[in-house]
């Protein structure tokens, strides 16, 4: 089954682009695209089933991106957000984190690796575009590298997942290279989180790369 995805998006072309390339993939399906927040709220209160994962604009007309998560959060705890943003700035980034989303995406993000960001929020990961996963890696101090017992629990295939995750592959390309479905790539990225303790893609390669 592909995950449902709505957007809250007042950009209408932009929005457009981004329905019309999900509706090539077989992972995702667009469900719904909501022009403000207010909208979205309503919408969303009526909408059976409710949509898997939400991409969230942060400057939208009257309410924004961030008191729209907080609110949905408030209401709705399991529902996913991402932001999917042109704003990088620091402040944004963390308040929108705060506020309850999952992961935070520049709009300037291919748009499979948007669809690939979905996949991981879904299986428990907290995706950020690069730039982003630095300003916060550099707001915390330096992760210590992972303790010996804790990689030691990773099997051999959950080793070579991690090792490509570490070379920038994205899930589909992992997949090809191991010769196994995407499916299962998220399966053993999930387990690779839960033995490494880490809620993201940039943890794990960061406890990964301190052990070499």
């Amino acid at each position: 089954m592909p995950v449902l995805v709505a957007m809250i998006e007042d950009d209408g072309p932009f929005a457009d682009a981004m329905k019309h390339f999900f509706s090539l993939s077989h992972d995702v399906e667009c469900v719904a695209v909501f022009p403000n927040a207010e909208a979205a709220l309503g919408g969303l209160a009526v909408m059976e089933p409710l949509p898997d994962v939400l991409l969230v604009d942060i400057h939208l007309p009257k309410m924004g991106g961030i008191e729209f998560v907080a609110r949905l959060k408030a209401r709705t705890p399991n529902t996913l957000c991402l932001m999917l943003t042109m704003y990088e700035e620091s402040s944004l980034i963390f308040d929108a984190l705060k506020a309850g989303a999952s992961g935070y995406l520049l709009k300037r993000t291919p748009p499979q690796e948007v669809v690939a960001s979905i996949l991981q929020a879904q299986f428990g990961g907290a995706p950020m575009s690069p730039e982003v996963a630095l300003r916060v890696v550099n707001y915390f101090h330096q992760p210590a590298p992972a303790p010996a017992s804790e990689v030691s629990t990773l099997a051999a295939r959950e080793r070579e997942v991690l090792y490509l995750l570490s070379k920038g592959y994205l899930y589909k390309e992992i997949g090809e290279q191991l010769e196994i479905s995407t499916h299962t790539v998220n399966s053993h990225i999930r387990r690779i989180y839960e033995k490494l303790h880490v809620q993201s893609r940039s943890q794990a390669v960061a406890k990964y790369r301190g052990l070499k």
